[in-house]
């Protein structure tokens, strides 16, 4: 992989190259600034300034040019507007013509603009996160924070642009009226959604968009995806990059990614109201429905692997392999009814499990999906696994019927495998017609657009902090100067990992804590709404429907939840204040389920539960958006990727959660609440110390 240095000099405008960030002057500085540290030539103070005012000449450097640039662009529109209105008086088709092509060109030029914008703020980003990277600062925030708001910032001209708005919407406003001119002038005002667009709006648009990450509901939707670009793509022109991304895009195999994330999560969930019913007609406890979803969780373990490395070389192989397993495993999961079998049920279980084509679905994502809608397709697939989680339990609430056909069972316990597996044989059948396998890259490129931990350009910080704090953090060994002060890429050190041993050492300490916090977050959700048949029946009488409609309330908040924190609350605070609030908030939602006063009461429950599962979902969302940007850059390649990561710490944490419910059991059910509640309460408090440390540490 190309050093960042080497991209720059390659791809930076040859009459513009003196007006371009000097990244590698400002590397070079950061490595003397470590040697001198250590001997104690400077402190830490000075460290500061210095780089500070290094930062400061190279920004107010580009954000002068920026500005020249802008103006020489408002000069030349100006003089094509007094054309513009000359023509108006006297049309003429020639000089309409000429007049077009004169504002395309000024068009082109301001892509070039945006395009040295675009590098120039990748290069900030970079060395910001380089310094913090070797020195263990949060530089970025403090530098950031600084500049963000002062009256005279030179930082918001690089990242907000918002003099080029104007410039875009004088070349787009006049190009669209000038657009198979026949005396017509409708205004781009009248249409704000133009079917037909003249190709130089779009390729200014697509720039536009590549600079602008807004912290809106669809961003903060994406975090949940585990979705991430790699940031050297940033670096490709948009036009090169679109030429890439052709012929590997298709809308229907996509959908079809997205119908396998949502019935999955329907599989995963529509057993949960009934597991402990179905465990005592086969003659086990109820609380054996702790092992009975767990199973599911057990073999996703393992799934998860295979399917990530088999997805560098297939996605639809993968998900009819997938299809195919998940419909004999809730074929097996029906028929154990009949055959009295409880080691049968846990087998469809498992084999459901082993159908896990999650990773596939979040790596066609990553690969497939244009940039310009890869953070609607992210949101797509955290919004498809919401309304499967809700769905559910909802679905198992309506298969409330009893009947045989020739001996074969059809009732409440029976119908989920039975109603799953016909939708997974329907959803192969249009797998098998609909989807198309994009075509490979070359192998050198592939491997640096693999999937990774977390949502593409996951930060929801306000702002102008946003730009700065798109990427995964770069490990210490990227991009390092030799001797006299040339980049090197090392091969090793840009290598992925290539076995969870070596994945492990790649994380820090903060991405331990976040990764402790996602344990934490899916052990108490798990404990939440598979002990939920077993707790309301022994405590409230529930009936199969009135856990069913509970979980899909739980479920429907998922949505709502997020659009107000990604909207409103994410804009108000940093990422770090409402990770830390959201933690002590699902503590709080965990002492108020425990039973402590006789009676035990249903809005005490349902209260509880709310605030923990609802604290959970707020937390997980900011969680992936800081994991995103401590993530080793390593682990943005290959089969071990942060995404598996993060997806196999939140399985083992359900996997214990499903087994700690069976073991309690052994207790009674009387003990079975607070039991499984206390071990969540020491996780919990464990992570709020952690953060606390981890953060204190750090800022």
């Amino acid at each position: 992989m190309v050093a960042f240095g080497k991209k720059l000099k390659e791809r930076s405008i040859e009459e513009w190259q003196e007006y371009y960030i000097n990244y590698k002057l400002m590397k070079k500085k950061v490595k003397q600034y470590g040697p001198q540290i250590e001997v104690g030539s400077l402190d830490r103070r000075h460290v500061l300034k210095d780089f500070s005012r290094m930062l400061d000449h190279q920004i107010e450097k580009i954000a002068l040019f920026m500005l020249e640039q802008q103006g020489l662009l408002s000069s030349r529109l100006q003089k094509l507007r007094e054309w513009h209105d000359a023509l108006q008086d006297e049309p003429d088709l020639s000089e309409i013509s000429k007049l077009r092509e004169a504002y395309r060109s000024v068009g082109q030029d301001l892509l070039k603009l945006l395009f040295f914008i675009d590098m120039n703020a990748i290069g900030i980003r970079k060395i910001l996160k380089k310094f913090d990277k070797r020195f263990g600062y949060r530089f970025t925030n403090y530098y950031v924070k600084t500049r963000a708001d002062h009256p005279y910032s030179q930082l918001q001209q690089v990242f907000r642009h918002v003099g080029l708005g104007a410039v875009v919407g004088a070349i787009s406003r006049n190009l669209h009226e000038l657009q198979n001119n026949e005396g017509s002038y409708l205004s781009i005002y009248d249409q704000p959604v133009l079917p037909l667009q003249d190709p130089v709006v779009d390729s200014i648009k697509n720039a536009v968009d590549r600079l602008t990450h807004s912290t809106n509901f669809l961003n903060f939707m994406a975090q949940h995806a585990l979705i991430m670009q790699d940031e050297d793509l940033l670096m490709i022109p948009a036009d090169e990059q679109a030429e890439q991304e052709e012929g590997r895009y298709h809308f229907m195999s996509l959908l079809l990614n997205l119908a396998n994330t949502f019935l999955y999560m329907v599989n995963t969930y529509i057993i949960v109201p009934t597991a402990d019913d179905y465990s005592m007609s086969l003659g086990a406890a109820a609380t054996v429905c702790g092992v009975v979803i767990g199973a599911m969780a057990v073999a996703q373990l393992f799934s998860s692997v295979y399917f990530s490395a088999w997805s560098n070389k297939s996605y639809f192989k993968p998900l009819i392999f997938s299809s195919i397993v998940l419909f004999f495993g809730n074929l097996l999961y029906a028929l154990a009814y009949d055959f009295n079998s409880l080691a049968l049920l846990l087998i469809g279980r498992l084999f459901c499990g082993f159908g896990s084509a999650r990773a596939v679905n979040r790596r066609y994502i990553s690969d497939c999906v244009p940039l310009k809608i890869r953070m609607q397709a992210s949101a797509g697939f955290v919004s498809a696994s919401a309304l499967g989680m809700a769905c559910g339990p909802a679905l198992a609430g309506l298969l409330q019927t009893d009947f045989k056909i020739k001996n074969v069972t059809f009732n409440q316990d029976t119908l989920p495998g039975w109603v799953m597996a016909v939708a997974w044989l329907l959803y192969l059948v249009w797998l098998a017609i609909s989807f198309r396998e994009p075509a490979r890259e070359p192998e050198e490129i592939h491997t640096s657009q693999e999937s990774t931990s977390a949502d593409q350009d996951g930060s929801m910080e306000k702002g102008l902090k946003k730009p700065l704090l798109l990427a995964s953090e770069e490990t210490e060994h990227d991009e390092e100067d030799d001797g006299d002060g040339s980049e090197e890429s090392s091969d090793d050190s840009r290598k992925p990992a290539n076995s969870f041993v070596a994945a492990y050492k790649l994380l820090t300490p903060s991405v331990k804590v976040q990764l402790l916090i996602y344990f934490m977050l899916k052990y108490a959700m798990e404990i939440l709404l598979s002990e939920s048949s077993v707790v309301t029946t022994y405590y409230f009488g529930w009936s199969m429907s009135s856990v069913s409609i509970f979980l899909f309330c739980l479920g429907l908040t998922v949505l709502p939840v997020n659009l107000v924190v990604g909207s409103y609350i994410s804009n108000m605070f940093e990422d770090r204040q409402i990770l830390l609030a959201s933690e002590i908030m699902v503590c709080i939602g965990i002492l108020l389920s425990f039973h402590v006063v006789i009676p035990y009461t249903v809005p005490q429950y349902v209260f509880s539960g709310f605030v923990m599962f609802v604290s959970a979902e707020v937390l997980e969302g900011v969680n992936l958006s800081l994991l995103s940007r401590v993530m080793s850059s390593r682990l943005s390649r290959g089969t071990y990727n942060g995404g598996l990561l993060s997806t196999e710490a939140g399985t083992i944490a359900r996997v214990i959660a499903d087994a700690t419910i069976t073991l309690a059991g052994f207790l009674g059910q009387s003990m079975l609440l607070n039991v499984t509640l206390l071990p969540s309460l020491i996780i919990c408090v464990g992570s709020i110390v952690a953060t606390c440390y981890t953060y204190n540490s750090l800022y």
